[in-house]
């Protein structure tokens, strides 16, 4: 598996637990029952018991040694809920209110996390990304260091030779219209993540225009992103504005850019915003065949990841990999 022995190391040294917000789904369970068998990574599935066992039975996934845990029978909601009045008390959050919501299984894995009762989550495979990441934000918060959460899909896919293409794309799940100083910090946390991948991270900021080509609000954006990484994170290359084709092609980036070293040879893409990020990146994976690893999400204080709705059971398993890896 690309890159993944690394992790999988790391998990064998010293195993790690990871909750699974979305127990019933067949793919979860799937992914469950192959960690299960490598025995170096306990999943723990949110759900009605008799319902998981059900999906498993009808599926024919063996998940023997899974701890299934419901929000109704968790002998510890108490302690939970006084928790979560506690973190939520500059919101009035009532006892009551706090119980209610914590029936919900993303609030009830978050708090899972946050307690320290277990190490890692991963959801999304059948709800939007905003259920995941807004418990977290609300419980889990962020890094001192970080001021938003942001996201890095990285896509892979096999070379003839053996080796992986590997590319890191930045932000394609999270922020909507990032500002400058948001898209430093997701071009500096997309090139840490790069670097999780083994990938020498090349920053490239993308837009319509290329160093001054076109005009606009957006390509002065961008254009000041870059120069402010630049400034801010000189340890790591970057370049911008960039369109794409000046980024990739060397050829390209000859005519227009010459003299920078990394153009035409970039691997870690930023996008202006969501909605550039969102369909660049679904373009490259269906259209590419690459496999795809993420949203991984940034900045967080513990390693909670949500999945794509159209992900498979082999990306639930490597993202549940990833993110508990990340717990180090």
């Amino acid at each position: 598996m690309f890159e993944f022995d690394e992790f999988v190391k790391k998990l064998k040294d010293n195993p790690k637990t990871i909750v699974f917000s979305e127990g019933t789904d067949p793919r979860i369970i799937e992914a469950a029952s192959r960690l299960l068998a490598s025995n170096f990574l306990q999943p723990i599935l949110i759900g009605n018991e008799k319902d998981v066992w059900e999906e498993a039975q009808e599926t024919g996934y063996n998940i023997r040694g899974a701890k299934i845990i419901s929000p109704k029978d968790y002998p510890q909601m108490d302690e939970m809920v006084a928790e979560y009045c506690r973190i939520r008390a500059d919101k009035g959050v009532t006892e009551a209110e706090a119980r209610e919501i914590l029936q919900k299984p993303n609030y009830f894995g978050t708090m899972l996390v946050k307690m320290g009762v277990y190490d890692s989550l991963l959801g999304g495979a059948i709800t939007s990304v905003a259920d995941t990441v807004k418990p977290a934000l609300e419980l889990i918060k962020t890094k001192p260091e970080n001021k938003i959460v942001s996201s890095c899909i990285v896509l892979a896919r096999p070379r003839a030779t053996g080796e992986h293409e590997v590319i890191a794309l930045g932000d394609c799940a999270i922020n909507i219209h990032p500002t400058e100083e948001e898209l430093v910090e997701i071009a500096y946390e997309t090139a840490k993540c790069a670097k999780i991948f083994n990938l020498n991270p090349k920053v490239a900021f993308l837009s319509y225009s290329t160093h001054g080509s076109g005009k606009g609000e957006d390509v002065e954006k961008m254009c000041n992103a870059a120069k402010r990484m630049e400034k801010e994170h000189p340890e790591i290359a970057s370049i911008g504005e960039l369109q794409f084709d000046a980024a990739v092609s060397p050829k390209v980036a000859a005519t227009k850019c010459p003299g920078y070293e990394i153009a035409g040879h970039t691997n870690t893409f930023i996008f202006p915003d969501l909605n550039a990020g969102n369909i660049g990146y679904k373009i490259a994976r269906y259209l590419g065949n690459f496999e795809a690893y993420g949203p991984i999400l940034l900045g967080l204080n513990a390693p909670i990841n949500t999945l794509s709705r159209e992900c498979t059971a082999f990306e639930v398993y490597s993202m549940a990999i990833l993110t508990a890896a990340m717990a180090e």
